[in-house]
């Protein structure tokens, strides 16, 4: 089930724990998603994916957080308009083919129906939009831990949400992971976080990671009606479906014995 959005927002803004965590995932995504690759775009966050969005307000076209009913909703930004929606999470108030790119955190993993979640991530995002979701990592130290978000719902490998991108028409292109780190409250690992997260980065993708980040991309299918090669083969005459005229399909001599038997006597 979704954990409470009072909860969540205690976690990301007022623990320390939490504020590492979410700069940690925010980098890391970063690194694939500059703010300038999405300049001019819809981005659209889905869960509780607001704590990663601000870098991308000022280029943006626009930049929508959707939190599911199940969840809660909060104002966000702080200071500025608000652009959070509440919404079910089967039936996001957006047109589809809305979004460009889109950005799941604490969305799909607690969901009590990821395919619905899938299904209507695929109906917002535009043809050619991609979208990343970030979700725990099962053989992750976080995802053992109850003490933060990521040790609700259903944790992940690499290869399960590849998997469940693929049955819902979405095709991985890349990944990373994030939190490195212990999920550990003590002024060691608080101080050492950056550290380790820098050090993690460079030796696993995904492996020791607490979380795990998939971007994935929608592709429209090719169509399956005749192209124009199939055109070229197959023309289509001038006169075709026309009654052919009489004498059609007759020889030089036969049409010339039919002209003269039609002949009136002189």
């Amino acid at each position: 089930m979704h954990l409470d959005v009072l909860d969540l927002r205690q976690f990301y803004y007022r623990t320390r724990l939490g504020r590492i965590a979410q700069k940690a995932i925010r980098d890391r995504m970063l690194a694939l998603w500059p703010a300038s690759a999405v300049k001019a775009q819809t981005v659209v966050g889905f869960g509780f994916a607001v704590p990663l969005l601000r870098p991308y307000l000022a280029d943006a076209r626009r930049v929508i957080g959707v939190m599911p009913a199940e969840q809660g909703v909060m104002p966000w930004p702080s200071g500025l308009d608000n652009v959070s929606v509440l919404s079910p999470e089967s039936l996001w108030p957006l047109q589809t083919g809305f979004a460009d790119r889109i950005v799941c955190l604490h969305g799909l993993e607690t969901s009590e129906h990821p395919a619905a979640v899938l299904e209507e991530c695929a109906r917002v995002l535009g043809p050619g939009g991609k979208a990343m979701f970030i979700v725990p990592n099962r053989s992750g130290m976080w995802a053992r831990r109850d003490a933060t978000p990521f040790g609700f719902g259903r944790p992940y490998s690499l290869s399960q949400i590849e998997a469940q991108m693929k049955r819902h028409g979405f095709t991985p292109e890349r990944h990373a992971a994030a939190l490195f780190a212990p999920p550990s409250g003590k002024r060691f690992w608080l101080k050492s976080a950056d550290l380790v997260e820098r050090a993690g980065a460079k030796l696993s993708s995904y492996y020791a990671g607490g979380v795990i980040l998939l971007e994935v991309a929608k592709h429209s299918p090719a169509p399956t009606r005749p192209g124009l090669a199939e055109a070229v083969r197959r023309p289509l005459r001038v006169l075709e479906g026309s009654p052919a005229p009489a004498g059609a399909g007759l020889s030089r001599r036969q049409r010339a014995g039919a002209a003269c038997a039609r002949a009136p006597e002189s």
